[in-house]
């Protein structure tokens, strides 16, 4: 595994199976709202968000799977990071309360699974060239 200063919080097997070997990753067993919970615990404990957790254009009511990066270092608490996490499970919330996520087949979940793959691949991009 690569010296990185990150973690991946996911859902989405794709994202463990890519990065597993070059990543400290976090499977959750769980929703797209237990993977913000998740990340609102680590949070808690003095990581940073290093990726959004509402990136992308697909609405969390839309698509089961979220990926995103938290810091591996520990710091103090990260006030904005907190303020983004707790808004971003709000408006999770918000849209899941609207309307509730539909049961999917499995060749959709698949290109849900892609789609959230392909955000937190730019994501580490980006973040290899900014570390």
């Amino acid at each position: 595994m690569e010296d990185v200063l990150a973690i991946i919080i996911t859902n989405n097997p794709q994202v463990k199976e890519e990065y597993g070997d070059k990543y400290q990753i976090a499977l959750i067993e769980g929703t797209y709202l237990e993977v913000l919970y998740s990340a609102r615990d680590k949070v808690h404990e003095g990581h940073r968000l290093l990726t959004h957790p509402l990136s992308g254009s697909v609405k969390p009511n839309e698509t089961p799977y979220k990926s995103l990066i938290i810091s591996k270092e520990k710091q103090s608490l990260h006030m904005d990071s907190l303020m983004i996490i707790e808004d971003s499970i709000g408006t999770a919330q918000k849209f899941m309360n609207t309307k509730m996520p539909r049961q999917w087949n499995d060749e959709i979940l698949r290109d849900f699974m892609e789609i959230d793959f392909r955000l937190i691949s730019s994501g580490i991009e980006s973040m290899r060239q900014f570390c």
